[in-house]
């Protein structure tokens, strides 16, 4: 289902683990700052709605969406990190830059997720004009930072 036909900020809490003890890193490209900073303020809220502890969490700026990868990476390699969420936007435009960028994030963020045996969550949005962003980064779509930060919460739940 598209976020167009679901809000990103309504999903299901049923069976929600404790997270009151857990370890959060988000990391957030600083491109598109205006779209990602309400993204982190999404997932910030979410982990705290849901029993994050405000000094559990942790946040890493990175320059662009294609070093999230690495500021993934970095966090993961921290053992009292227990999920990382990365957030960022890739605005499709006038050239194939966002097929590139967007592929290479989603396959290092599930290399790292691998290697550290840890949730690291893509929260990016790919959308195709900047309209589609803010429409889903606290928009009329809701706001992929709140859905980013509770499946990092849900993924600490699989045992």
């Amino acid at each position: 289902m598209s976020s167009a036909d679901k809000n990103l900020s309504v999903f299901s809490t049923k069976e929600i683990p404790d997270v009151s003890n857990k370890n959060f890193a988000i990391v957030v490209a600083e491109w598109n700052s205006e779209i990602t900073e309400a993204l982190f303020e999404g997932a910030y809220k979410t982990l705290i709605e849901y029993g994050a502890k405000a000094e559990n969490i942790t946040r890493v700026d990175v320059p662009g969406s294609y070093e999230l990868s690495f500021g993934a990476q970095k966090m993961a390699q921290k053992a009292q990190v227990d999920a990382i969420i990365c957030l960022g936007c890739v605005i499709q435009g006038e050239t194939k830059h966002n097929d590139y960028i967007n592929h290479a994030v989603a396959q290092g963020l599930t290399n790292v997720s691998l290697k550290y045996d840890k949730p690291v969550i893509f929260g990016v949005l790919t959308p195709n004009d900047q309209q589609q962003a803010i429409d889903r980064a606290g928009g009329i779509h809701g706001n992929k930072g709140d859905e980013a930060a509770f499946t990092a919460i849900k993924m600490l739940g699989i045992n």
